[in-house]
């Protein structure tokens, strides 16, 4: 992580870092671990929020990718990926794994209720359609490349603006900028066009 007002690395410097980062969290390294968390921790908990809709259910996906992670870091190649693509594949098996045993529960309650009192409700946003709706989004965000996806994360799930992101990654404003408007294509192409939760 840079730290505001120290010089911001360059594209190459960036990406050698990561790579090391990367190494490091392989080969059981536990500062490159610290270091892991401290970088894309934010992102992972954001994401499984946005997914999941639950800040605590957030939490503990948070802690379970990290620790599955690292017990089965031996899994990852960082020549083949970069660590948090990888994180985030973790991140959206185990979101998923939550809304199925959320709807495997709610299914459960509601059989047990009379139909007046099984009815969802609209205001808590946890329509089939709607969860569905995060699942797609995490699709899309996992296709895109590394930097486009943190940067976008942090935008739209961190709540941070493009000065604080660059703050943040030690990334160039403008490259944050440019980043940004690839991504936000490249997520509409994705997603079929201009609907999802990009647009509201």
């Amino acid at each position: 992580m840079v730290i505001a007002g120290t010089t911001a690395p360059g594209p190459t410097r960036e990406a050698g870092d990561l790579l090391a980062l990367s190494r490091g969290f392989r080969e059981g390294d536990e500062e490159s671990f610290a270091a892991a968390y401290r970088r894309w921790g934010g992102m992972v908990h954001s994401m499984a929020w946005r997914t999941t809709g639950d800040p605590h259910t957030a939490e503990d996906i948070t802690q379970q990718v990290f620790f599955d992670a690292w017990r089965g870091r031996h899994r990852f190649d960082p020549q083949r990926g970069d660590l948090a693509a990888w994180l985030a594949g973790i991140t959206r098996h185990k979101a998923m794994d939550a809304l199925t045993a959320r709807t495997r529960i709610t299914a459960s309650v509601r059989a047990a209720l009379p139909e007046s009192d099984a009815r969802p409700d609209p205001a808590r946003g946890d329509s089939p359609e709607a969860a569905l709706d995060r699942v797609l989004v995490l699709d899309a965000l996992a296709a895109l490349p590394a930097t486009q996806r943190e940067v976008l994360c942090l935008a739209f799930y961190g709540g941070l603006t493009h000065v604080r992101i660059s703050e943040w990654t030690g990334i160039p404003l403008g490259t944050v900028k440019s980043h940004m408007r690839r991504g936000l294509l490249s997520l509409r192409r994705g997603l079929g066009g201009p609907r999802g939760c990009l647009e509201g």
